[in-house]
């Protein structure tokens, strides 16, 4: 191994712990976070967690195999943050505050 695979390695070894670690950080979050939002949000981080896990095993293995496999689980992230968002956006809308007929404000 010459010098410039050997710190490629120390890099790529790196990434991988810091992505454990975020991993396991992130489960903690899943579980403690106070509101359905922050639990949403965490789902969405461990969706890019494993995109990025891929892409190291990609760049460890030195094979583009997982490249769709990537680009399907960010779209299919995408779409499930979204949908999410919009889930909460309309539970947590305020009630319209339209007065009932014949109770119309006085002056």
């Amino acid at each position: 191994m010459n010098e410039v695979e050997t710190v490629d390695r120390v890099l790529l070894t790196a990434s991988v712990v810091v992505l454990v670690v975020a991993g396991a950080l992130l489960l903690v979050r899943i579980r403690r976070g106070p509101s359905m939002l922050d639990r949403a949000i965490a789902l969405d981080v461990c969706a890019a967690l494993i995109i990025a896990g891929l892409g190291a095993k990609s760049a460890l293995a030195r094979d583009p195999f997982y490249f769709p496999i990537m680009l399907v689980l960010a779209f299919l992230g995408f779409t499930g943050s979204v949908g999410i968002a919009r889930f909460i956006a309309v539970r947590d809308r305020p009630l319209s505050r339209r007065t009932p007929p014949g109770k119309e404000e006085q002056e």
